[in-house]
């Protein structure tokens, strides 16, 4: 129980981390438009962080992508061991590229934790069959979604401002940009939605892994080992791990990241108020969208997507390149990296 207990304390924590790290995503062109202030963004976006879970529990009524995170590695892999050594590569990871101002991956680091923990562990079981301890149904599609899902973004986004000045082309330029100031306001907060209900999700997923576990091989609970759904018979008797999620991630959010701000802000390509609407549209667009399939993206590569698909419009020499590899890159590589700092802490671990 008491490594139960620590798993949750630490996934919250993870949750809050994801918060301040994340927060850029929300809230970076609103503060570079200066719509907003600094201050004032942090309290929009973590305010409609926290707003997702009444969308995600009342009405859509399921948390698809906690299953999802869940299930992303075979439970006869998951013990707590695991779970923990997940759990503190994911938060070293996230804790380093926002230091270094990189914006990476929350969730791509928590699900490479997660699976290297596993593999680590599967490598200790005797006859174990390393082919099933990824769950690659789940995992495949998340991969994927690490280059689709900025490519959807980038797309709906050129699209979206081609659109736009289109419609506005015989606008007063000054009366347009006091109405897309407005307009951004809309967007972020659509944004800042999808991030709440995208990010608190995967907390609740690790948390119900360990649960899960706990209840069908320690204290060996009838109503989870008999139930065929667990994970929703975990969220409907653990009703405050959700709420909470949601909650860590609004107050992580109003903790801000100012260096990962100014990459997404101005790093990547200069953003007005009429770019600044499309980007944050497109990008709420995208997250609604793989939400729905319950697939975990990133909001990260999702909104920089997007900032470069408004950025193409003027034309290509518009988008600093140069910073966009190099984001590419933390990308690439954090789920390996978080996979291997799971497996050496997982190591460590056992042999305490």
């Amino acid at each position: 129980m008491t490594l139960l207990i620590i798993i949750i304390v630490l996934a919250f924590a993870f949750d809050y981390i994801n918060g301040f790290h994340d927060a850029a995503n929300s809230i970076a062109t609103i503060v570079a438009t200066k719509v907003l202030t600094p201050f004032q963004a942090v309290l929009w976006a973590a305010f409609f962080n926290f707003l997702a879970y009444f969308i995600s529990k009342y009405i859509i009524g399921e948390f698809k992508i906690g299953n999802t995170i869940a299930k992303t590695v075979s439970e006869d892999f998951i013990t707590l061991e695991v779970i923990f050594a997940g759990l503190i590569a994911a938060i070293t990871w996230n804790l380093l590229t926002w230091k270094l101002g990189i914006p990476s991956s929350s969730s791509h680091t928590l699900i490479g934790g997660f699976m290297g923990a596993a593999l680590a562990h599967a490598f200790t079981v005797d006859g174990a069959d390393l082919n099933t301890v990824i769950n690659y149904a789940k995992v495949i599609p998340i991969v994927l979604f690490i280059f689709l899902a900025p490519l959807i973004g980038m797309f709906v986004a050129y699209m979206l401002t081609i659109l736009i000045l289109n419609i506005c082309r015989k606008a007063n330029p000054s009366k347009a940009d006091k109405w897309f100031k407005r307009l951004q306001l809309v967007s972020s907060a659509l944004f800042s939605l999808g991030h709440g209900a995208n990010d608190s999700q995967k907390v609740m997923g690790i948390i119900g892994a360990a649960v899960i576990f706990y209840h069908t091989n320690i204290d060996l609970d009838p109503n989870y080992i008999a139930s065929d759904n667990p994970f929703k018979y975990f969220v409907e008797h653990y009703a405050w791990v959700p709420l909470t999620s949601f909650l860590m991630m609004g107050l992580g959010t109003m903790s801000g990241g100012w260096k990962i701000v100014k990459t997404m802000g101005s790093k990547i390509t200069k953003v007005t108020s009429l770019e600044g609407v499309a980007a944050e549209t497109a990008g709420a667009i995208t997250l609604y969208t793989t939400e729905h399939l319950g697939i975990p993206v990133s909001t990260t590569h999702t909104i920089t997507g997007s900032i470069i698909g408004v950025g193409v419009t003027k034309r290509v020499s518009a988008v600093r390149w140069g910073v966009t590899i190099s984001l590419l890159w933390a990308w690439i590589l954090t789920i390996p990296v978080s996979a291997v700092l799971a497996a050496l802490v997982y190591y460590l671990v056992s042999i305490f």
